[in-house]
Parts: C-alpha cells; structure tokens; sequence
C-alpha cells in the first residue's frame, strides 16, 4: 500500500469543516488510507438518504469509507490498517482509549477555537454569539475527554465585525488546514512537545435546538443581530408573528374563537440600528418601518433592521419586499 508522504493515516469526520480540512490533506500529498464519518442520514421534507461532506470529498478521491453507528465497532479495521496517526475533524464521537491506543503518533483533534476556551460541539456559534473579537485553530493530542487533551499547536484569527457561521466556518477550516499540513512532519519527527491546557479557563458550548434560539426581544439589538450570524445554517433565528384573522372569518361562529393566527418568522439577516430617529419610546418587539422602507423592532437597547426574512412557508425575502405583501404587519408586537 502506498503512504502519502510516508504517512499512513486514518481520517474522521463529518461535516462540511472536516470536509474542508479533509480536500486540502490530500491535495497536501497526505491522501488517509481510510475515511471513517456518520452514516447516511435522510435530509428535507421528502427525506432523501444523503451522505456527509466528508464523504463525498472522500468518494470523488476514491479513498474507502466506513461509516459505523459506533466507532468502536471499526477497532478491528483500524488495526489491521496499522495506521500511523489519526486526525480527527468535527467526528461528532469520542474516541475510546481501545481506538486511542492502536497508532504510534496518537489521535490529532483539529478544534475551530482556542482551547481550553469553548470546548464541546458549538465553538464557531458561540464565537460569534458573544462577541469574541479573536478565535482559532488549536490541535491537540486526544484523549478520552470531549477536547481535553494536550495541544501541540494553535493559531490566533481575528474576526470581522459582521462575519457569519459559514463565513467563519470556512476560514477556521482552511486555517486548521494549513496548521494541520504544518505540523504532522514536525510531530511525526518529535519536534513539538505537546503542552496541556489551563482547566482553570475551560468553558463549554453546547449543540442547540430550535427553541434555543427563539428571540427574546428583550435583549440588546446588538445580541439578536449576532444571534442571527451565529446560526445563520442551524437551528435558525425565529420569532413569533400573531396575525389579526380577516373580519369575516372572526364573525363566523368557530369552536376556536380565537382573533389571531399566529406565524413563525425565520430572521435571515439583521443590522443594529442604536438610536430612534423619531427619540419616541415603543413597547418591546413592536414592528416600525425603517427610512429605506425595511422592518424595524423596538430591542431592549436599539432597533433591530431586518433586512431579510422568511415567513413559515413562504420564500425567502428581503423585509422591504415582504411589508408590500404584508401591509397588516407594521404596528404589531413580537412575541
């Protein structure tokens, strides 16, 4: 068997920034032997099998590819291969000590943060969530711990002002690339001496729901117009839009005598607007018409511009486009 640049190496991952990382390995000259990422899943309404990114990079440069519901189902075809190192982008597994164990140059985790800060399934979210004004790539020897181990390298990145989640996604991913590429001759050779990381400074991030990210329009403008660029691709920010219900229907005798129908609203994309240029007071989450004619909502601090919006079962829009169809829609209350 042939080893890229005498390397034998097993790669995990999943998503699209494993999928990243993965293509520029192997541009690299360090083509793994073995792809091993999630299975299949179904995807949309109509449920359609589809594989991960890092399987279809895998796929077009006909590398083999296993994808088991545990990864300590493959213990037996990892050590058969007799790899040297395994790099590990984005899995969504821990790796137990029996995996750990089988190669001579351990595990490489390549983590889209600078560690020990937002360890856990999130780092590029909450990154932009809170503000952060610089994150990283840092790679760590694993161990059993979820992003615990000790790290054998890292970079510093400075963010702009308004990026989003895939934005950041691909930079930290080309960014983990390069170092990645960097590295594995130096620590196949022995030439860095793995440091361990600060517990004391440890924070977590957690995978999010739909729910999670509901806008609590009592925040700041300046947090839900990040809220929005964090979770840009998933879950999605969304509010909730009660819709007076057509006179005649609210005449009609009904069992649910109910004036409003209500809707959820997906916020695409947002800007912060600090000051009112009217200096009049609104209630929290009432909806104005902003001078260039987009959706305007009273924050806690500030007013947050929609500039584009979808409506739950409607298309995609900007906020200007969407008040012409919707002329019943200023003057009402988030909630």
């Amino acid at each position: 068997m042939k080893i890229s640049n005498g390397v034998k190496i097993v790669f995990l991952g999943t998503p699209e920034f494993g999928a990243i990382i993965l293509e520029r390995l192997i541009k690299a000259g360090y083509k793994p032997v073995l792809v091993i990422t999630a299975p299949d899943k179904p995807v949309g309404r109509k449920q359609v099998l589809t594989p991960s990114l890092v399987k279809v990079i895998a796929e077009k440069y006909k590398i083999p590819v296993l994808q088991p519901q545990a990864i300590l189902n493959l213990k037996s075809e990892i050590l058969n291969l007799k790899p040297d190192l395994i790099v590990l982008v984005a899995y969504g597994q821990i790796l137990p000590k029996e995996i750990l164990d089988i190669t001579q140059y351990g595990c490489l985790n390549i983590h889209p943060s600078l560690l020990p800060k937002y360890r856990g399934p999130s780092p590029i979210q909450y990154t932009i969530l809170n503000g952060d004004k610089e994150t990283g790539i840092t790679i760590i020897l694993m161990d059993e711990k979820m992003d615990h181990g000790k790290i054998i390298s890292n970079i510093k990145y400075q963010i702009s002002k308004r990026i989003t989640y895939p934005e950041l996604l691909k930079e930290l991913a080309e960014l983990g690339a390069k170092l990645l590429i960097e590295i594995i001759p130096k620590w196949i050779k022995g030439e860095i001496k793995p440091k361990p990381q600060d517990e004391s400074k440890a924070t977590f991030t957690k995978i999010l729901n739909k729910e999670d990210v509901k806008i609590d329009w009592r925040k700041s403008a300046l947090k839900i117009e990040r809220q929005i660029r964090a979770f840009e691709i998933w879950p999605g920010t969304w509010t909730v839009w009660q819709k007076d219900k057509p006179r005649e229907q609210r005449l009609q005798p009904s069992r649910h005598p109910a004036r409003k129908k209500t809707y959820r609203i997906k916020v695409l994309k947002a800007r912060v607007l600090k000051k009112s240029t009217s200096g009049v007071d609104y209630p929290i989450g009432k909806t104005l018409v902003a001078p260039q004619n987009e959706l305007c909502v009273q924050c806690r601090e500030g007013f947050l511009i929609i500039e584009r919006l979808q409506i739950e079962g409607g298309k995609e829009m900007a906020s200007e486009e969407f008040l012409r169809g919707h002329p019943d829609f200023i003057g009402t209350i988030f909630k």
